[in-house]
C-alpha cells in the first residue's frame, strides 16, 4: 500500500448544455494535469462536468449509460498510468438521469462507479434526476477510499459510513455556488475531522445562469488542516497526501474505539 497520494483537482468553469465544448475543456486540463512538473497518482474533477446543470434538458443531453465518459477516461487513465476520480457526469440509463462518478485506476480498468444518493432539493434535482441507492467505496493504489457528490458533504452519516468500512480518503465533486462558501469549508473539515481521514475536493468556478461559482477546491487532512486549497480562479490544484498521519491521527484520538452506538438511533421523548 502506498503512503502517499500526488493529485490534481481540475477546478474549470462548465458550460450547461454544451456537452461538446465541456469535453473538450476536459480534455486539455487532463493533459495539462499528467505534463506538469510532478505527474500525479489521481485525478479529480467537477460535478456534472459534461452538461453542467442544464436540468430541463438533461435527458436528451446526458450520456447514455456512461459509454462515451467511460471509454475516454478509461483509455486516458491506461495511457497515462494515473487513477481518475472522473467529477460526476449526467449519466442516462433505463429509468432516468443520475449523476454518477466513474473511478479509473492506473490500467484503465473501471474500478467502481457511485450515483449521488441525496437530491438537492433547492436546485430542483429531484424532478429530473434519479438518486443512487449505494456507497461509493473504492481502493486507490491500495488504499481504501470513498467518493461523495457536492449536497452528500451535508449528510455526517454518509461520511461516517463509508469511514466505518475503512476509508482514508474521501473524493467530493461538487458544483457549490456563492453565497456558501462558509458552509462549504466548515462542512469538509467537519467531515475530516470527525472521520479522521483526508478530504479531497473539487469545485467548479464560474457563473452558469444566475449562479455564481466559488471554486475553493480543497484538500484537508485528518486534523481539520489545510493541505491546499485553490482561489475562485481556472486552475489545477497540485501537492501531496500522507496517508501515514491518519493511523497516527485515529491512534491518538481512537474516536472509532469510542462509540457507543447502541445509543445513536434512541428516539427521546
Amino acid at each position: 500500500m502506498t503512503q502517499k497520494l500526488k493529485f490534481a483537482i481540475i477546478q474549470m468553469n462548465v458550460k450547461a448544455g454544451d456537452v461538446a465544448h465541456n469535453i473538450e475543456v476536459l480534455k486539455g486540463k487532463l493533459n495539462e494535469a499528467v505534463n506538469g512538473s510532478e505527474k500525479p497518482d489521481v485525478i479529480l474533477f467537477p460535478e456534472m462536468w459534461n452538461t453542467g446543470y442544464a436540468l430541463t434538458e438533461i435527458d436528451t443531453l446526458a450520456d447514455p449509460e456512461g459509454k462515451q465518459t467511460v471509454a475516454m477516461l478509461s483509455e486516458f487513465a491506461k495511457r497515462h498510468h494515473v487513477n481518475i476520480i472522473g467529477g460526476s457526469i449526467a449519466q442516462k440509463k433505463d429509468d432516468g438521469v443520475y449523476n454518477t462518478i466513474f473511478a479509473f485506476n492506473r490500467e484503465g480498468k473501471l474500478i467502481n462507479d457511485y450515483s449521488k444518493l441525496h437530491l438537492f432539493r433547492l436546485m430542483e434535482e429531484e424532478k429530473y434526476l434519479q438518486a443512487g441507492d449505494k456507497l461509493g467505496q473504492l481502493e486507490i493504489d491500495g488504499v481504501q477510499a470513498a467518493m461523495m457528490i457536492c449536497y452528500d458533504i451535508r449528510f455526517p452519516e454518509l461520511a461516517r459510513s463509508l469511514a466505518l468500512q475503512g476509508a482514508k480518503v474521501l473524493f467530493v465533486p461538487a458544483q457549490w455556488p456563492n453565497p456558501r462558501l462558509h458552509h462549504w469549508r466548515t462542512l469538509l473539515m467537519a467531515r475530516a475531522i470527525e472521520n479522521q481521514m483526508y478530504v479531497v475536493a473539487c469545485n467548479r468556478m464560474g457563473t452558469s445562469g444566475d449562479s455564481e461559482f466559488f471554486g475553493h477546491s480543497i484538500v484537508i487532512d485528518p486534523w481539520g488542516e489545510i493541505v491546499a486549497e485553490a482561489q475562485d480562479e481556472d486552475t489545477i490544484l497540485t501537492g501531496e497526501i500522507d496517508l501515514s498521519i491518519v493511523e497516527k491521527v485515529r491512534a491518538t484520538i481512537p474516536i472509532f474505539e469510542d462509540r457507543r452506538p447502541q445509543f445513536y438511533n434512541r428516539v427521546i421523548e
